[in-house]
């Protein structure tokens, strides 16, 4: 994890650089991905719970140029809490999205491969990826990553919006977000059925190409 100076440095960074980020459409309709996820839900989420985190974080970026034009030390470093949620709500969300498909295909060979060599089998991975993702404490989410350190698949999770490689360095793979606002309309609080509906509609095209791009 980042040091309080390196917290610094990378946010004098980003708002050196700052554009105004926006939120992504969708790659599909709201109702694309029914019956798993309805499309009540996925207006909500897309459009309310991420629309949120964009301007938030465009609002904490705006709020650090503003410091670091002062040289207010202070005021930068107090603004990571905000940057690290929004930024990573931002972050997964993302990725999330685009995991996500009606018609993800399969697995691609090198990932297939990657998968009987660290977990076994795909079943014995969905399980894993499963209950660490039921098994979360409040609001996280549960991830299939690369470690490259390791070269290997890991299943990890995250509390709340942190993002998984800047925090733990495993490359982000495919994410369950486990917040109830994924699900909770639909699933109530069985947590188990929506994490285990949610692989009926993984984009394998996508996982497959963010796994090729990670082992380069």
């Amino acid at each position: 994890m980042l040091g309080t100076r390196g917290i610094v440095t990378f946010m004098r960074t980003v708002g050196a650089s700052r554009q105004a980020h926006t939120l992504p459409e969708l790659p599909y309709d709201y109702n694309a991905l029914e019956p798993v996820i309805s499309r009540e839900i996925m207006s909500l989420h897309h459009s309310k719970h991420h629309a949120t985190y964009v301007n938030n974080l465009n609002a904490a970026e705006e709020k650090l140029a503003q410091a670091q034009s002062k040289g207010d030390i202070s005021t930068i470093i107090s603004l990571a809490p905000a940057l690290k949620f929004n930024g990573g709500g931002h972050i997964n969300h993302t990725i999330f999205w685009q995991n996500l498909s009606s018609s993800g295909g399969k697995p691609s060979d090198a990932i297939n491969q990657a998968i009987q060599k660290d977990f076994g089998s795909m079943e014995n991975m969905k399980n894993q990826l499963a209950l660490a993702s039921v098994g979360v404490q409040g609001s996280g989410w549960g991830w299939l990553g690369y470690n490259k350190l390791m070269k290997k698949l890991q299943i990890a999770t995250c509390q709340n919006q942190d993002p998984l490689e800047a925090t733990t360095g495993i490359v982000p793979l495919f994410g369950i977000d486990v917040w109830e606002h994924a699900y909770y309309l639909q699933y109530k609080n069985v947590r188990a059925d929506y994490v285990k509906a949610i692989f009926e509609i993984a984009n394998w095209k996508d996982i497959s190409a963010r796994y090729e791009k990670a082992i380069k």
